[in-house]
């Protein structure tokens, strides 16, 4: 806990450092205030029962200082806190994407616990360190008007501190006690709120809307996310109820010791103990003390709860890589000989079965390597270990030799070019979209044009309203090109073969990369569009590593060779004339793949035939 709160501290103090400064003048302010204004109504009443005197008029505008003072400091420190909520929010989310993208690897984004946790570290980050600091300074305010306001009684009445410390034992511990519960709670419902979250993003998704009416699941969705919310809502209700018994009692608690002092205080007034003056000042300070005591104790059970929720951001953020990378790692040449995958097993947890086992393949340098086999062979997820975004469970992957586990991760990706099957759209200008395959490149247009041109989707971005500065969006609007006084243009959005166009325009920024991973780059196409980009595609790598992956094997049958995977294992390696003479596996999927277009041939020629024969 105190390392959560140092943590804390450090980051408020390097977010605002004035504002921490100045709230804490404030604070000093504020907690003195209520304790002189007490006094000094003391000394005026008193002066006045007295017949007033010189000094009175000095006294009532000391009296006027202070309680301007109540007035003044609270927007101070709001303004205060503003100033550091938004110096803080900044570096927080900083810090934590930040972590989230310095680790390499995909285990812990595909692990439902890590977005749990993320979730609440996210949560935590916008309100936690603030609600720390604050909470802090203002029990330091608390401890200062309590200091006071118990000298105060002290001099009046010292049985009655003890009374007004000891009722305010029992809250301290209730309020800790629900702070505890409201952070297991929250921890309990987390994925019911990501799930209501997954449910109402649905809702208003531009992805999911076209499936939403054509199925009517509108009403389905809505219902799940109503039940979501309808369980953090009931715990959320249990909880509030539980506050609200253990919170009424102590306030009953309270009213009575401030009954009782008040009922003590007019008597000793009424037998000429105390004068009206100190019964004003005893008042106000039996007040204060439970005032100050409910304060601190409200706000410790804050920060005791801020500081349970800021530890899931601390976790995320000092957490170690799902991937390892190694304390000194080797340098990574340009490929010479090739990509070895020696004895390979994966699986992605040890819940779920081998994806892969004991592969062995040989990735010759400036070869084109094709992978095939029906879904779920385990052939993306050996891209995806050639990428380094996970390691092996056993064997190895080699890069001449060099095992990959000894490699930088950004060191062997910024010599890879990858189109993923579940490629990225980005609500970004079409030039954007492209510029993400190659930073290092920056905004120049050539590049991205090459890129387009190689990709075959030069000239459909070329033809949108703005050229390559097109927003691709449809929840954003663009900014106005300046001869509309700034007006905001809405964007624009592709087909879905358009999109895989672009990503693979992306994966060409990297044209000159050492290892060229294709993975179905023309399975959203048409006909014509396929073969436009196969062609394209054969001539850029010719002579360059590549790895291809494509459900279409007419699209492979150039590669060098061609590796046939099943239930994750090689079953079957070679070019297509020689796949084709063993007659097994590949030559089977071929032929049905053939025969389907044999079939459809003849249904559209047969018809024209026939009539020719009339």
């Amino acid at each position: 806990m105190f390392r959560r709160g140092r943590v804390a501290a450090e980051l408020a103090w390097r977010a605002q450092p004035a504002a921490v400064l100045g709230s804490l003048a404030v604070v000093l302010l504020m907690g003195a205030a209520p304790v002189a204004t007490a006094w000094l109504t003391k000394l005026v009443l008193d002066s006045l029962a007295a017949g007033g005197g010189p000094g009175i008029l000095l006294l009532a505008a000391a009296l006027g200082v202070a309680g301007l003072a109540l007035v003044v400091l609270p927007h101070v420190a709001e303004y205060l806190n503003g100033q550091l909520h938004r110096g803080l929010q900044r570096l927080i989310y900083d810090r934590l994407f930040r972590a989230v993208n310095a680790d390499p690897g995909l285990s812990r984004f595909e692990n439902p616990s890590f977005h749990d946790e993320l979730r609440l570290a996210h949560e935590a980050g916008q309100n936690a360190p603030q609600q720390i600091v604050g909470s802090s300074l203002a029990i330091c305010q608390g401890i200062l008007t309590l200091l006071g306001f118990m000298v105060t009684l002290t001099v009046l009445s010292p049985v009655m501190v003890v009374i007004v410390i000891a009722a305010a034992l029992p809250s301290a511990r209730v309020q800790l006690a629900l702070s505890r519960r409201r952070a297991r709670m929250l921890w309990g419902v987390s994925s019911n709120t990501r799930r209501q979250l997954f449910y109402g993003a649905l809702l208003t998704s531009p992805d999911a809307a076209k499936e939403v009416r054509l199925f009517g699941l509108g009403d389905f969705l809505r219902s799940r996310m109503l039940r979501e919310l309808g369980t953090v809502n009931e715990a959320e209700r249990d909880l509030d109820r539980r506050t609200l018994r253990s919170q009424g009692l102590m306030s009953l608690l309270g009213a009575a010791v401030a009954a009782g002092g008040l009922f003590w205080a007019v008597r000793a007034a009424a037998a000429g103990s105390l004068s009206v003056g100190d019964v004003s000042v005893f008042v106000a300070a039996v007040a204060g003390v439970q005032t100050a005591l409910t304060s601190i104790v409200s706000q410790w059970a804050g920060a005791h709860n801020a500081l349970l929720m800021f530890g899931h951001y601390v976790g995320v953020v000092e957490a170690e890589p799902g991937l390892p990378v190694a304390p000194e790692p080797a340098a990574l040449p340009p490929l010479r000989e090739g990509i070895e995958l020696r004895d390979v097993w994966f699986r992605y947890d040890d819940e779920h079965p081998w994806v892969l086992r004991g592969v062995n393949l040989f990735i010759p340098h400036g070869q084109a390597v094709a992978l095939v086999g029906l879904n779920g062979a385990g052939k993306s997820t050996l891209v995806k270990l050639l990428c380094r975004l996970y390691d092996p469970v056993r064997g190895a992957v080699l890069w001449d030799g060099v095992d990959l586990r000894e490699v930088h991760p950004d060191d062997l990706r910024a010599r890879l070019g990858v189109v993923f099957q579940d490629y990225m759209s980005y609500d970004l200008t079409a030039a954007e979209n492209i510029m993400l395959g190659d930073l290092a490149a920056g905004a120049d247009p050539e590049p991205i044009r090459a890129a387009a041109q190689r990709a075959g989707i030069h000239d459909t971005l070329d033809s949108l309203p703005r050229g390559y500065d097109t927003l691709l969006s449809r929840i954003f609007f663009g900014e106005g090109d300046g001869d509309g006084g700034g007006e905001r243009q809405a964007g624009v959005t592709l087909s879905g073969g358009q999109w895989q166009r672009l990503a693979l325009a992306r994966a060409l920024m990297r044209h000159r990369r050492d290892l060229l991973i294709l993975d179905e780059p023309s399975s959203g196409l048409d006909a014509e569009a396929e073969h436009a980009v196969h062609l394209g595609l054969r001539r850029h790598r010719a002579g360059r590593t590549s790895v291809l992956i494509s459900h279409r094997l007419g699209a492979l049958r150039d590669a060098d060779l061609i590796v046939v995977l099943s239930e994750g294992r090689i079953r079957e390696r070679g070019s297509h004339g020689e796949l084709m003479a063993l007659g097994g596996e590949y030559a089977r999927l071929f032929g049905l793949q053939a025969s389907g277009y044999e079939e459809e041939s003849l249904r559209t020629t047969t018809p024209s035939t026939r009539s020719a024969g009339r």
